[in-house]
C-alpha cells in the first residue's frame, strides 16, 4: 500500500533542501529514490523538489490553478465545487425525471435520462428548450446525480412478514436447485414467488402477488390473486407465462404448498419445464425474485390490506401497467462478481441496462421477437403510462385507507364440549362444570411498520 497525499507531501519537504543542494550525480540518486517512494513519475518528481513551498500558477483544462509544491491545502477548508449543476433549471429537470423514474439511484437515473430523454423528444412529449440544460442531462455523473438529489429523497424502510408454510412431502419429488442445475445464461429461467397484502393482519382470505423473474435478463412479470390457493396461483402463472417475451424453460420456487403441488408438478413435466425449490429456510436462494418482491411489488403498492373484489380487480389493472414501466424503462444492474479481502466485500456490477434492452442484446432471443418488441417499446407513451400508474395507484391506496382497520378474524377459538371424550379421559363431568373453559381470546391485529417478537421480519 502507497503513501498517502500527507506522507508524501513530508517526504517533500525532508529531501527538497537536500536536492536543491546537490551535484547533479548526487541529485539522480536522490531523486530515483523518491521516484520508487512516491510513485511520481520522473519529471514530476523533480518538479516539487525543486519547487517546494514556492506559489505555483498551472493552467488546467483552461482553468488556473495554485498550488505549493510540499503543503497540502488549508485545514479545514474544503475544496469548492464548480456550480455548473447548481442552476434551479436543471435541478427541476433533474428532480422531474428522478420522479419518472419512480425514485433510481444515481447509476440508473444517469442511464434512465440517457434512454428516455432521446425517446420522449421523438414522440413530441416533451421539449428541452435550454440547450446547456439537456446537455447537462445528458453528460452528468452518477456521483453528482446522488449528490445533488441528497435532499430531495425520501426512503421509508418499511419491512413485512413471511407467510410461507412448508409443502406436504411431496417436495421430496421435486429437486433443490443447486449452482451446477441450471444455465442462468440462458433467457427463461425464472424464480418464483407470492407476496402477501395482509396489512400486519393474517387471517381470512387476502390477496396475494405472484412474481416471476427471469435471471438471464431480468424480465419481471407480476399478477394478482385472490389468495395463496393452489388452483389460483396455477392460473396465474399459466397467465405470466403467456406475457413472457420467450419460452418459460424453468421454474424455481420456495417450499410453500401453493407451489409444491400435484398440478404444478405435473404441468411441468407434461409441458418439459424444470421444476426446481430452494432450501428450507434460505431466502438468498431465490435473491433474484426476492429484490423484484420489495423493488416493484412493495414500492408500487405498499404493505395495506387487500382482499376485496374491487381490490383485486385494481391490482389486475395496475399491474399490466407497471409490466411495461419496469420492463422497458426501469434500468437494472447485474452483479458480475463479488470480492472479500478480509472484513471488506468488494461488489462489482455491469452498465445499468433495461430488462427490454438485455432481451434485444442476448443472442438466444429469436430476431422475430426482437422486432416485436421493438415496435411495442416505440409505441408506449411513457408520460401516459406514468400517469396512468399514479392514477392507480391513489385508487387502490384509497380503497385500503377507506376500509379502515381490517375486522376480527371469522374463525373463534373452538372449546370441545364437556361429554367430548378427550375431556371425560382426564376429567369428570363434574370438574368441568366447577372449571369451565376459558372464553377466546379477542384477536388484536399487529402493525406492519414494527416487529414482532414471534415472527422474524424481512424484506417479501
Amino acid at each position: 500500500m502507497g503513501l498517502s497525499m500527507h506522507e508524501r507531501h513530508a517526504v517533500v519537504r525532508e529531501l527538497s533542501s537536500r536536492f536543491q543542494q546537490s551535484r547533479k550525480k548526487e541529485r539522480s540518486h536522490i531523486l530515483n529514490d523518491f521516484v520508487r517512494l512516491t510513485g511520481y513519475t520522473r519529471s514530476y518528481a523533480a518538479f516539487v523538489l525543486r519547487n517546494c513551498g514556492k506559489k505555483q500558477l498551472l493552467m488546467v483544462a483552461g482553468r488556473r490553478v495554485v498550488f505549493i509544491p510540499g503543503y497540502s491545502r488549508t485545514p479545514g477548508r474544503k475544496r469548492q465545487r464548480r456550480g455548473l449543476y447548481r442552476t434551479k433549471a436543471f435541478l427541476d429537470s433533474l428532480q422531474q425525471f428522478w420522479a419518472l423514474s419512480d425514485g433510481l439511484c444515481g447509476k440508473r437515473l444517469t442511464a434512465f435520462i440517457r434512454e428516455v430523454l432521446p425517446l420522449l423528444e421523438h414522440q413530441g412529449t416533451l421539449t428541452i428548450t435550454d440547450p446547456t440544460v439537456r446537455e447537462q442531462l445528458m453528460h452528468v455523473s452518477a456521483a453528482t446525480v446522488d449528490r445533488l438529489l441528497v435532499k430531495t429523497k425520501r426512503q421509508a424502510q418499511l419491512r413485512g412478514r413471511s407467510l410461507t408454510r412448508p409443502g406436504s412431502l411431496l417436495k421430496h419429488h421435486i429437486p433443490i436447485r443447486t449452482f451446477t442445475d441450471w444455465n442462468e445464461e440462458i433467457p427463461g429461467f425464472c424464480e418464483a414467488d407470492l407476496v402477501a397484502h395482509d396489512g400486519g393482519a393474517a387471517f381470512d382470505d387476502y390477496c396475494q402477488t405472484l412474481t416471476l423473474t427471469d435471471i438471464a435478463t431480468g424480465w419481471t412479470e407480476v399478477d394478482a390473486v385472490k389468495n395463496k390457493a393452489q388452483r389460483h396461483v396455477f392460473a396465474a402463472l399459466q397467465e405470466l407465462r403467456t406475457r413472457l417475451p420467450f419460452p418459460l424453460v424453468g421454474i424455481d420456487s420456495d417450499n410453500g404448498s401453493e407451489f409444491v403441488n400435484h398440478h404444478l408438478l405435473r404441468y411441468c413435466q407434461e409441458q418439459k419445464i424444470t421444476f426446481t425449490r430452494s432450501r428450507p429456510y434460505r431466502k438468498n436462494d431465490n435473491c433474484f425474485v426476492e429484490q423484484k418482491n420489495y423493488s416493484i411489488v412493495r414500492r408500487t403498492v405498499g404493505y395495506y390490506r387487500y382482499d376485496s373484489d374491487k381490490q383485486l380487480h385494481l391490482l389486475h389493472t395496475l399491474y399490466r401497467c407497471l409490466r411495461l414501466y419496469t420492463n422497458f424503462f426501469q434500468p437494472v444492474m447485474k452483479l458480475k462478481e463479488k470480492v472479500r479481502r478480509g472484513s471488506r466485500v468488494t461488489r462489482r456490477y455491469d452498465q445499468p441496462k433495461t430488462p427490454y434492452h438485455r432481451v434485444l442484446d442476448h443472442a438466444r432471443v429469436p430476431n422475430q421477437i426482437k422486432t416485436s418488441l421493438h415496435a411495442q417499446y416505440r409505441s408506449i407513451d411513457l408520460l401516459a403510462l406514468k400517469r396512468e400508474l399514479d392514477r392507480l395507484q391513489l385508487l387502490l391506496f384509497r380503497t385500503a385507507v377507506q376500509a379502515g382497520p381490517p375486522p376480527r378474524p371469522s374463525r373463534q377459538h373452538h372449546a370441545p364440549p364437556a361429554e367430548h371424550p378427550w375431556r371425560t379421559h382426564f376429567f369428570t363431568p363434574a370438574d368441568i362444570v366447577q372449571h369451565p373453559a376459558s372464553p377466546p381470546v379477542d384477536f388484536v391485529p399487529t402493525n406492519p411498520h414494527t416487529s414482532s417478537t414471534d415472527t422474524q421480519n424481512h424484506y417479501e
